[in-house]
């Protein structure tokens, strides 16, 4: 009798684990009709944005604005990029503000997904259209003579800033460098571009001597090579060679360091250190590895599902971290010295972007949240003029 109990008690635990799993996939579950609906939506958003960008002789009242302050290269302000999809919309950057100061290296940290990258693309209006789409919000771009909201800039007048007052160095150099062309003429072509007024003469000579600043001792060698015949390292520093063309005003360095070995990646970071001195240019850093970022960055930004959750001096994150998931960042990273039997792992998973909560995101994992987490969302809160962060924990502190 106790055996039969046994196996129904067993069949019913089956039951129930399957009836869950039918549960959860009925929520996930859209049809075919509601897709096409959603499909539809879409398609008037996106038509309606991307006629107003592709509009001609769009008068510069229309995109010029003026920064908040002029000590800044980039401005992101309450930035929402979006992309449009069959399933419904996915809010890659939901709201994101923050400031990249001339001449400062600002690190942009999270793990995957959490919208880093779409952050950079979103300044390089390199988000893939017509489905992703900057939505709201201003992205202020200043040159120096003029400041430009990134957002409302026609593709036209873009294709002047992108490469020559902004660049970007790729996550994977080899997918980014085109293997059928040498390399010379891979960074001549930036140089012909933007600066039609130099002789073939002239761009060669300059792009021997971009090889040589980047560290590459055989240049004239390098010039005529492909891709594939240069080593992960190589490839990086001629990407960089690539960004600095123009000597921009603001570098983003999205994982530069991505697959390259620990004595190659010290001498990448050393380089980037060493040139934005010599140009005077700005860097946004995008990395997971915080080992990276203490070393480099001047200012960080932590963002989790598409917001920013802390931002700070690189002291204020990592002698002060306040936010719980950036205290788990923190002690998921191993230390040197110290003998651990596994790595500490942040409970839970990222929630579905499409239908995000309206309490915090990061509640469900948190080992800390409060009766108020169940609210709405909780605002940036200031603790010191360059430290904020966006949990309840620190409310009654703002306050005082």
């Amino acid at each position: 009798m106790s055996k039969n109990k046994f196996h129904l008690s067993a069949l019913t635990a089956v039951f129930k684990k399957k009836a869950v799993a039918i549960e959860a996939k009925k929520a996930h579950y859209i049809s075919g009709k509601e897709s096409r609906r959603i499909s539809r939506t879409n398609r008037r958003i996106t038509n309606r944005i991307e006629k107003e960008r592709k509009r001609k002789h769009v008068p510069e009242s229309e995109y010029l604005s003026v920064m908040r302050d002029p000590n800044n290269v980039v401005e992101f302000d309450n930035v929402h990029t979006y992309f449009f999809t069959d399933i419904g919309t996915v809010k890659a950057v939901d709201g994101v503000t923050f400031d990249v100061p001339i001449g400062k290296t600002v690190g942009v940290v999270g793990e995957s997904g959490c919208g880093k990258s779409v952050t950079s693309l979103s300044l390089m209006q390199l988000v893939q259209r017509p489905q992703g789409q900057t939505v709201e919000g201003e992205i202020r771009f200043n040159t120096g003579s003029k400041v430009y909201n990134i957002v409302k800039t026609p593709t036209s007048v873009m294709q002047t800033l992108r490469g020559n007052q902004m660049s970007m160095i790729f996550q994977e150099p080899m997918t980014s460098l085109n293997p059928v062309f040498r390399i010379g003429m891979q960074i001549n072509e930036v140089l012909e571009l933007h600066n039609p007024e130099m002789t073939k003469t002239e761009v060669k000579a300059k792009t021997i001597s971009l090889l040589e600043l980047v560290g590459i001792a055989n240049a004239e060698g390098v010039y005529k090579m492909y891709p594939h015949e240069l080593s992960g390292g190589m490839r990086q520093r001629v990407m960089i060679a690539i960004a600095l063309a123009c000597n921009p005003r603001i570098i983003i360095a999205d994982e530069p360091t991505t697959a390259l070995d620990v004595t190659i990646q010290a001498q990448i970071l050393g380089l980037l250190r060493e040139l934005k001195d010599k140009i005077n240019s700005s860097i946004m850093l995008i990395t997971h590895d915080l080992g990276v970022i203490a070393e480099m960055a001047d200012f960080v930004v932590v963002m989790y599902a598409g917001r920013i959750i802390e931002k700070g001096t690189a002291e204020e994150i990592f002698k002060n971290p306040l936010h719980p998931y950036t205290k788990g960042l923190l002690m998921s990273k191993p230390i040197v010295g110290k003998k651990i039997d596994r790595l500490y792992n942040i409970p839970g998973n990222v929630p579905n972007p499409i239908n995000m909560p309206d309490y915090c995101y990061f509640k469900d994992r948190c080992v800390k949240s409060i009766d108020v987490c169940n609210g709405q969302y909780p605002p940036m809160i200031k603790i010191s003029d360059t430290h904020y962060v966006a949990c309840y924990l620190y409310a009654a502190k703002e306050e005082k």
